[in-house]
């Protein structure tokens, strides 16, 4: 597998985003990066989705108590992570492995596990099979790619511009089209910050493509065991959708009528989000987020 590295030059002067690089190498010989803030309370790890990365989450982390350690890795392929070259490099396991071995690695423990779009399609198997380090859940706008459900009108849209657009994606306009919020222009650069052009986008025009949506795809069974789990998980478990995403709207419905424990906490909806409702309302995500961990602790 050949990677590409986005130069450090990229990354500078980013609005809002001082936080210094943390990498972990990979068995495949990638290097992953990772947001990690230190500090001896809570363990918060954020994982973010499609095309966005790890800056997705600063709000989230300068309105959490300095106390909290906060991670928030890069998938391979986005921000500051390098990025496999070809399309085809792509694929659920590859995702799944490399952050399994970020939890590993890392030796991470009593996690409180934020999942957004593929954060959630692929972190909530894995805190199934992390059960053991997982402390508490918090579902953001994403689903389970268990391949035996119809994702829906929105989700089959936005893959069919993926299948036609490609390498063309561009990552500043998909997150601001996902907005409900006008981003500055400083910011929707920073989503592109790390393609300095379409050699570097194999991971953007490929992870819609490959979400598990047919029985035998990669990751369906893993996926359809978590659900099968989820059925009697007793941790506590936050669902907070927005209002606004017409690709997971009603995926809240779910997740509280499948999780007991999420059965246990209030109903919460960012209430003017869209998709990407950390941009729009990260200092309100925070707030629930800090005080869902303070009842629960």
């Amino acid at each position: 597998m050949e990677f590409l590295r986005t130069p450090d030059a990229r990354f500078e002067n980013l609005p809002d985003y001082d936080f210094e690089p943390r990498y972990i190498d990979q068995p495949n010989g990638g290097r992953m990066h990772t947001i990690d803030t230190g500090g001896d309370g809570e363990t918060l790890v954020m994982l973010h989705g499609e095309p966005s990365w790890g800056y997705l989450y600063r709000h989230i982390i300068h309105n959490l108590p300095s106390s909290y350690r906060c991670l928030a890795p890069d998938l391979m392929g986005f921000g500051r992570s390098d990025k496999p070259s070809k399309i085809e490099d792509h694929n659920y396991d590859f995702h799944y492995d490399s952050l399994s071995h970020f939890l590993t690695t890392l030796d991470l423990h009593d996690i409180t596990l934020l999942v957004q779009d593929w954060g959630g399609l692929l972190g909530l198997p894995l805190a199934v099979e992390h059960e053991a380090r997982i402390k508490r859940l918090v579902i953001m706008n994403t689903g389970l790619g268990t391949g035996d459900i119809d994702l829906g009108e929105g989700f089959k849209q936005w893959q069919n511009f993926a299948r036609e657009k490609g390498l063309g994606i561009v990552a500043g306009l998909i997150v601001q089209g996902g907005t409900s919020s006008k981003l500055s222009r400083d910011v929707v650069n920073a989503y592109d910050a790390p393609f300095p052009d379409e050699t570097y986008r194999a991971g953007v025009a490929a992870l819609p493509l490959i979400v598990p949506s047919t029985p035998d795809m990669r990751g369906a069974k893993r996926s359809r065991d978590a659900r099968e789990r989820f059925k009697t998980w007793q941790k506590p478990t936050l669902v907070m959708f927005s209002d606004g995403d017409p690709v997971t709207r009603g995926g809240d419905r779910f997740f509280r009528k499948l999780i007991p424990a999420a059965k246990e906490q209030q109903e919460v909806t960012i209430v003017g989000g869209g998709h990407f409702l950390q941009e729009d309302k990260g200092t309100e995500i925070a707030a629930q987020i800090q005080a869902f961990i303070e009842r629960t602790s």
